[in-house]
């Protein structure tokens, strides 16, 4: 997902920056795009919520009884690259929908000169 989501940067970045390479139909498949994305990052925050709450839970656990330790050890490994993971497509989508505040204003802006 990671390189989905910066291959499809590149790509809006580049219909920006090409003078006539922005319509009212690739400002709608940003915005379509941007819709996907934020699903995936819905679905990954919660999966990532769930692995701290069963790391909090089974680090509980392994204070009471030491026979859980391999478990907290578990979650915790697990947990670690979904918080990674979700950085990364929090910080993405956040950018595409900069990007896309900006092609939707040069998209008026052209608009307005025609």
């Amino acid at each position: 997902m990671k390189n989905e989501l910066t291959a499809y940067i590149r790509q809006v970045e580049e219909w920006i920056s090409q003078s006539e390479g922005l319509d009212g139909k690739r400002l709608e498949s940003i915005r379509i795009n941007i819709g996907f994305f934020q699903h995936e990052r819905l679905i990954h925050l919660i999966v990532t919520m769930t692995f701290a709450l069963l790391t909090v839970i089974s680090l509980g656990l392994t204070v009471s009884e030491i026979y859980f330790l391999p478990l907290f050890v578990l979650f915790l490994v697990l947990e670690v690259p979904y918080v990674f993971h979700y950085y990364r497509l929090e910080n993405g989508v956040q950018k595409l929908q900069r990007l896309y505040r900006t092609a939707e204003e040069k998209v008026k802006g052209d608009q307005s000169n025609d």
